[in-house]
């Protein structure tokens, strides 16, 4: 069991390749990333081979960010672009040793037509992921974060999981987003567990380091584990102060300090 850096937060200061050393010399078990393919995947496989760390995630493009995209995978109309970015997020994947691809959703208006896009795009998201033993993520966002976000509850996630019945389709549950958006964090964990494929914290509701706010890591890690999570732990936080290493401190706490 492990704590995993995501790159897409963290030492954001320098580039990723020498981001994975900084996280290794940290003491992180593994990496995850936002939007890596500015890099070499061969580059990124080679860092990762030389620290021992994995890469456990990546995500799909989120389209025109300038048009205001945020994902693509339940946009109607955009089919074509949105199985080009997931074609393109397992490509990189494999090529650079990733585990898994996260599939953006993006912003719509929630209704049926949108749902019905997103569930064809995932059910061909982990069909050719299933090809290369990859793993395919769906995340539940809230929107004061990202407003009209299609997929916003851990709910629905779960019924997307089990209603299209693809064993390696999985939700990354966000401590961060389902506090903000639903409460009950976990209670909703528990209850969803088998559908849980990756666990990611940070503060609520600065989405700071996860030391402080409304949720208590001390209790709530080890009640995941508990409730039978086995697998890493990704530290998707802000850095509050001028870099990462600043904020390093809550490593040394119990629950973290165990995951190494």
């Amino acid at each position: 069991m492990v704590i995993s850096a995501n790159l897409g937060f963290l030492y954001t200061d320098r580039p990723l390749i020498e981001a994975v050393t900084a996280a290794k010399a940290a003491g992180f078990g593994a990496v995850e990333c936002h939007f890596p393919y500015e890099t070499d995947p061969q580059e990124l496989r080679a860092v990762l081979a030389e620290t021992g760390l994995p890469l456990l995630a990546l995500n799909t493009r989120r389209g025109n960010v300038a048009a205001g995209d945020f994902g693509l995978s339940a946009l109607p109309g955009r089919t074509e672009e949105a199985r080009e970015e997931i074609d393109r997020a397992i490509d990189y994947a494999r090529a650079a040793g990733a585990g898994a691809v996260h599939v953006m959703a993006g912003r719509t208006d929630g209704g049926a037509t949108a749902e019905n896009t997103f569930r064809a795009n995932l059910d061909y998201a982990a069909a050719e992921a299933a090809k290369h033993g990859l793993t395919i993520l769906i995340e539940p966002i809230n929107h004061r974060d990202a407003k009209d976000y299609h997929l916003a509850t851990v709910e629905q996630a779960a019924g997307i999981v089990a209603d299209l019945k693809a064993p390696n389709l999985k939700i990354m549950f966000d401590c961060y987003h389902v506090q903000i958006a639903q409460g009950d964090v976990l209670t909703r964990f528990t209850t969803h567990r088998d559908f849980v494929g990756h666990v990611q914290i940070a503060a609520v509701p600065d989405r700071g380091e996860p030391d402080t706010g409304e949720l208590d890591y001390q209790f709530l890690v080890p009640a995941l584990r508990e409730a039978g999570y086995t697998g890493p732990i990704g530290a998707e936080y802000r850095p509050r102060g001028a870099n990462t290493e600043a904020g390093l401190g809550w490593m040394a706490a119990s629950w973290a300090a165990g995951e190494r």
